[in-house]
């Protein structure tokens, strides 16, 4: 999802509030804010350090070009693109990094986690091609699914040449690592990174507080980024992201509301009354295939693996749709002292 920065507000299904800074006790080391794009979308930052914002920003783009080099499905000349047409089968260290974490987290939800979707995501209109009239499921699904993978050395060898890799619920998480770990390189202990609505935050803001984060109202036509607020989390030393299907989705010719999370086990849009799943992680790029990967389980199931995967430093926020049109909130215990909690709430 796209973000707006609003003065000092950064938003989106996930909206970073902070403090701008213009100094900080040390007197060589300052919190530098940087804003630009990356991946498509913006990129916020606030980091305390004793680089030049000029050498942060360098920096950030060259991680930047690096990573959609190596993994955008939007850059016909991508490693990523070249392997999804089968003109080579050598991965770079990110595609590999990637391609490992998301077999264990598609191992984690049976399946319902599979980053080989892209052809289906691609028929629905959700990958920068014009949607499908009429879907064909039975046959794109011929060649989606993780199984149809194997991994040797830096090899990809697939059984079928039309098996194609989306990492676009997991790549942006990715990036955003590697900019934090860019910022700790230049000595950041304090810094907050924010890569459209992905983050990731260690340390303290200047006035010595944890960073603050706010997750919206998922209601359908919420578009004005900022403007519902359902909660705002107090966190450190952690990332986070939230996936939701209140934004990217359309409805089709025949009323059925179509959404951007894609079920890879049935070929079919996944709408269920799990509205929205924030994901607090060690690293962003497991919160955001985490995050995915919730919406597409759906709450019930949601629920038992985020109980699974706690103990892992795991931790979830969900938000979903009662009976009587209100909302639902589940939270993980380890969240209850970062958290205004309310009547209603439930933890998992």
């Amino acid at each position: 999802m796209k973000l707006a920065f609003l003065r000092n507000i950064a938003i989106c299904s996930v909206v970073v509030l902070l403090t701008l800074f213009v100094g900080c006790g040390s007197e060589q080391a300052e919190y530098r804010v940087v804003d630009g794009q990356m991946l498509g979308t913006f990129l916020h930052l606030s980091a305390q350090t004793t680089e030049p914002s000029g050498e942060i920003f360098n920096r950030m783009m060259e991680i930047d070009a690096e990573t959609k080099k190596s993994m955008s499905i939007f850059d016909e000349n991508s490693l990523l693109s070249r392997i999804n047409r089968s003109e080579t089968d050598l991965m770079d260290h990110h595609i590999k990094f990637n391609l490992e974490l998301a077999a264990r987290i598609t191992q984690v939800s049976d399946g319902a986690y599979d980053v080989t979707v892209k052809p289906l995501v691609e028929a629905y209109g959700f990958a920068g091609k014009e949607r499908q009239a009429k879907v064909n499921v039975d046959s794109l699904m011929e060649f989606v699914g993780f199984e149809k993978l194997r991994i040797e050395g830096d090899r990809l060898i697939k059984s079928d040449s039309r098996v194609q890799l989306d990492f676009n619920s997991i790549a942006k998480g990715y990036t955003v690592d590697l900019a934090a770990q860019a910022l700790e390189q230049m000595g950041a202990e304090n810094y907050i990174v924010d890569i459209g609505g992905e983050v990731r935050c260690k340390g303290v803001n200047k006035k010595g507080q944890a960073w603050r984060i706010g997750i919206e109202t998922p209601f359908d036509g919420n578009n004005t980024a900022g403007e519902h607020i359902q909660q705002i989390i107090s966190l450190n030393n952690c990332s986070l992201a939230t996936s939701g299907n209140y934004r990217r989705f359309y409805i089709d010719e025949s009323g059925r509301k179509v959404t951007h999370t894609i079920d890879p086990r049935t070929g079919q849009s996944v709408v269920s009354d799990l509205l929205s799943a924030t994901v607090i992680a060690p690293t962003c790029a497991e919160a955001d295939a985490y995050g995915t990967m919730f919406m597409a389980l759906g709450r019930e199931r949601a629920l038992e693996v985020a109980r699974q995967l706690e103990p892992q430093g795991v931790m979830v926020y969900f938000i979903t749709s009662a009976a009587d049109g209100n909302y639902e909130i589940y939270y993980s215990s380890g969240l209850a002292s970062h958290l205004k909690l309310t009547d209603g709430m439930r933890v998992i």
